[in-house]
């Protein structure tokens, strides 16, 4: 493990290995959610496959969220408890294993599904050790665009399970593309396996040297902040409207004439939007040692784009709004997580993440609520305009949340 820059107190060091335990990470939340994904653009094809319903097969993706709610909280407390290098690995190898069995179902949908009900209990192992592993690794002021990687590696996976499956479906199987998916995710868990450690020798700074709150007491002490609190509202509204739009995007386009292959391309530019404010806003925000303006400035301007996705005609207009929706919406997302864990010292961050991370999950309620509104109404306009309404909000809200006071460079 090489050593880098030595900070001016003796007891802290950076560690440029830091950025091998951060890739590993990244490597296998990518390939989760390209397993989590990957029915959905060839859903006809695998119902005549397995010889289900559309609905079923939809089941692969949404098992994944409600599996969610009841384990997040559980396995957050074992992340605090056991550490993240054990917990993750756990997930990452449950991950490679159930993806492989997936494969090996053949045209058995039953199998299919019950490997699948193992991944997404394998899930929120990798989705809840977002902020713990920058907490350890990471000085207070590259921890957003940590996260912010993180949330990248999602971002990747996700088109990537998109954009391959169907290419890949041209000549191969089903089952042989789930096998090939689930040795990625073998590849990826041994390679976590071989790198990950849970912190280095020395801590980056003061604030990941802190004592924290003992893990039952700190899901209470973090609830009981105002601002806290504000900030979970805030992710089951983004993460609703963020979800509703990604599941209902080609019945969300249809009326203004554009088919299912543009429909495709729409989803695609909004994740490209996305990837920037990934990377773009957390490092903004990182850089300043603020979370609470950029949390704003990403709510504020979602509404536009949700909104010239609502009306906007044609393609293209409906193209730029969605990068503008993309860029704005994910770039909340790493900031949000790390902002949630620095305001809810000193409950450990495993803890803030998972429940950051249910709220998210829980906002399948909007998913479904937006289907509910367009059957009443004969349109998603008017669900898309709610959500408009709920951003701007959240962005108020934002506004008035407590700052943490980040460490930005050149800051005491």
């Amino acid at each position: 493990m090489k050593e880098g820059k030595q900070m001016d107190n003796p007891s802290y060091r950076t560690y440029r290995y830091r950025f091998a335990v951060l890739g590993v990470v990244m490597l296998v939340n990518l390939t989760i959610q390209a397993l989590w994904i990957s029915y959905a653009p060839v859903a006809g094809a695998a119902a005549a496959f397995y010889g289900v319903s559309e609905l079923k097969i939809g089941l692969f993706a949404m098992v994944f969220m409600i599996a969610f709610i009841p384990l997040s909280l559980p396995v957050s407390w074992l992340i605090d408890r056991f550490g993240f290098a054990k917990m993750v690995g756990l997930g990452a190898v449950a991950t490679a294993a159930f993806g492989i069995m997936r494969g090996l179902a053949g045209s058995n949908y039953a199998m299919a599904f019950a490997a699948t009900l193992g991944l997404a209990a394998a899930q929120p192992f990798l989705l809840n050790a977002w902020t713990k592993v920058p907490a350890a690794w990471c000085p207070a002021r590259e921890r957003a665009t940590a996260v912010g990687l993180f949330t990248l590696s999602n971002i990747v996976g996700t088109a990537l399970g998109l954009v391959l499956t169907p290419i890949l479906a041209e000549g191969m199987s089903l089952p042989r593309i789930q096998l090939a998916y689930g040795l990625a995710a073998g590849i990826s868990a041994l390679a976590f396996v071989l790198v990950a450690r849970e912190k280095p020798a020395l801590p980056p700074d003061d604030s990941a040297a802190g004592v924290k709150a003992l893990e039952t007491k700190g899901f209470a002490h973090a609830l009981s902040l105002p601002s806290f609190r504000r900030y979970l509202a805030m992710a089951f509204i983004g993460m609703g409207v963020f979800n509703g739009v990604t599941t209902w995007v080609e019945a969300i386009v249809r009326p203004r004439g554009l088919d299912s292959t543009q429909a495709g391309l729409v989803m695609a530019i909004m994740l490209v939007g996305g990837v920037a404010g990934a990377l773009i806003m957390p490092a903004l925000s990182d850089r300043s040692g603020r979370r609470r303006p950029f949390m704003a400035i990403g709510l504020g301007a979602a509404v536009p784009g949700l909104l010239g996705l609502a009306f906007a005609p044609g393609f293209i207009p409906i193209a730029l709004s969605c990068v503008l929706l993309g860029f704005a919406l994910v770039s909340v997302n790493p900031i949000g997580m790390q902002y949630a864990s620095e305001v809810a010292l000193p409950t450990p961050e495993g803890s803030t993440n998972g429940l950051v991370s249910l709220a998210g999950q829980a906002s399948v309620a909007l998913v479904w609520g937006m289907e509910a509104v367009n059957a009443a109404t004969g349109s998603f306009s008017v669900s898309l305009s709610l959500g408009a309404a709920l951003l701007a909000g959240s962005a108020l809200l934002a506004l008035g949340l407590k700052e943490p006071g980040v460490k930005g460079p050149g800051r005491a």
